[in-house]
Formats: structure tokens, sequence, C-alpha cells
């Protein structure tokens, strides 16, 4: 048996299901159950009936699949340099010292965020539905954090006020695009749609024909009539979306706005780790249960919306 053969025998064997994000390597997309955004993957992970969840993704990712499935086994391929920099950038000491500021104002978090920053918020939101979600709240003024850039798309979709917290939080990845990168790419593509990813800075936001999420970026090629496309997000993001126009036998032009937007934590997941995984059911994501708890309730009123 090859590699992908052992992998689909344990996955049997084990009641186990594989979750991956769509900035995965190839490879791993191919043999993933489910590939999705931060959104769809904690959907799947919460509906999900294996005994075992394998994902293939960053630190906070797992702990939304153990937080929304606490009495499963969720693993982590790798464990080594998978934590998410921007997930990071938001530790109780800043949430406490802007709650003490604005007292009444709720607070919003990205799933990209730790779990124990997830417990202390009101309401965790996603890239595809953070405006819906701080429109649903009954407040003038919200908190929303970390990324700054996620923030602007937010404000110019609500009337309601709202400050981004940390101040210069956000993607690496993301923050590598510049105006001159989309100038430097629309000319030699000038016919080409050009989606932007609302991690992405307001001057390329504003310069975007379209603005969204990874699964939104997704619905949009294979929706469209369009033939060439700019693709500002994280390169792997061009495999899921050509895995995705090979089953419809299309073939459309998707240009990276960056061949270097490359997410480092996510590509540390190989085949050869999943298989580790499945056979030691090596890493197991473990938290508090009030953690859980609290954190369960943030995700689950966004699930709602």
């Amino acid at each position: 048996m090859d590699i992908v053969e052992r992998i689909n025998k344990l996955k049997e064997e084990k009641n186990a299901v594989i979750l991956a994000h769509n900035y995965q390597p190839k490879e791993i997309q191919k043999i993933a159950d489910f590939l999705g955004d931060s959104l769809e993957l904690c959907i799947k992970a919460k509906e999900t009936d294996a005994d075992i969840i394998v994902f293939c993704g960053v630190d906070f990712m797992g702990e939304s699949a153990k937080i929304l499935n606490p009495e499963k086994k969720v693993l982590m391929p790798e464990i080594e340099g998978t934590q998410c920099p921007m997930a990071h950038q938001l530790p109780p000491e800043i949430i406490k010292k802007y709650r003490e500021l604005y007292p009444e104002a709720p607070l919003v978090v990205y799933v990209n965020t730790t779990a124990e920053t997830k417990a202390l918020a009101d309401i965790t939101c996603t890239s595809a539905n953070a405006d819906r979600v701080v429109n649903s709240l009954d407040a003038d003024t919200v908190l929303f954090g970390p990324d700054n850039n996620l923030a602007y798309y937010v404000q110019k979709r609500t009337d309601k006020k709202v400050i981004a917290i940390p101040e210069g939080g956000g993607c690496y990845v993301h923050k590598k695009f510049t105006i001159d990168d989309l100038k430097r790419v629309k000319s030699k593509y000038p016919n080409a749609k050009v989606l932007i990813h609302p991690e992405c800075s307001p001057e390329l936001q504003d310069n975007a024909d379209y603005i969204a999420s990874t699964s939104g970026i997704l619905r949009i090629v294979l929706e469209s009539d369009d033939e060439e496309f700019i693709i500002g997000t994280e390169v792997g993001m061009i495999n899921r979306l050509e895995i995705e126009l090979e089953k419809l036998g299309k073939k459309k032009t998707l240009i990276p706005l960056r061949k270097d937007a490359i997410c480092h934590e996510m590509k540390r997941i190989t085949l050869e780790k999943i298989e580790k995984c499945l056979l030691e059911e090596r890493y197991e994501i473990k938290l508090e249960k009030e953690i859980i708890e609290k954190a369960q309730k943030a995700i689950e009123r966004m699930l709602r919306i």
C-alpha cells in the first residue's frame, strides 16, 4: 500500500475524519474528508460523528474543533511550529485593558485566536461572517480583534463604531501584499478580476473587484463567467481552486498576487505526519473544561447567526 492507502485504512479502523484548511498543501487537501475555511471547518467539526478528528491546520483550528467536540479526540499531525502568529496577538492582558476602557462594548474576536481568548469574548466571527456578526449586536461600539484589516472591512459595512485591538494586529502573509504588487500583476493581466481577502490592507480592499473569505473566493471563481483571476490570499488557495475546477471539468487562469504569500505554519503538515498521527494518536488537543465551556458559548453564538 502507498501512504494514501495506509492513511485511508487507518481512518476506517479508527473511525477518524480529516479536516483541512484551504491553505494546506495540495496533497493534504486531496486526502481530506472536508476542506474549507475556518467557518466551514467549525461546522464540520461540530457535525461529524467520527471518534477522532485529525485537524490539518494551525493551533487555533485544532482548539476550535476540541471546543465544539469536547467528548472527541482531536489530533493535530504537527504541534511544533503550527502556532498562528496572529492568533497570539490578542492575549488576555490586552483584552483586560480594553475592557476597562470600554466596559459597555461587546468583544468580537476572530476565530483566528487562542481558546483562552475565545473564552473571554462575547462572540466569535470569521472573515466570511464578520460584518453580519457585528451588525447582529445590540451595541453602538464594539471591540474587534485581532486583525485590523478585517476590522476595516467590517467598519465599512456597519454604522457601529469598531475599535480594532490590538494596534497593528494582523496576518503576516496578507500584510505582504502591496498596491504595487497589484499594479504589477494587473499590468500583465489587465482583464483579470481581482479577489482580495479581507485580511489584506485597506488600500488593496479599496482596489479589488471582490473582497471575500476563502470560501467566498471559491464560490466566485466557480460561478463567475470570467476566465482570469488575481488571487490575493495565501497561495494554497490556488490549489483548492484548481482541485474544484478540475472536478467540474473547467479551466481558468489563476494568478497569485504574490508567489511568496506562504503561511509557513500551515505548510508544516505532511502525509507522513498524518499517518504517524493516526497510528500513534498524537498530538492530542487538551483544554481545561472551563475554557471549553466559555469559548463554546462564543462560537455557538456565531454559528446561530
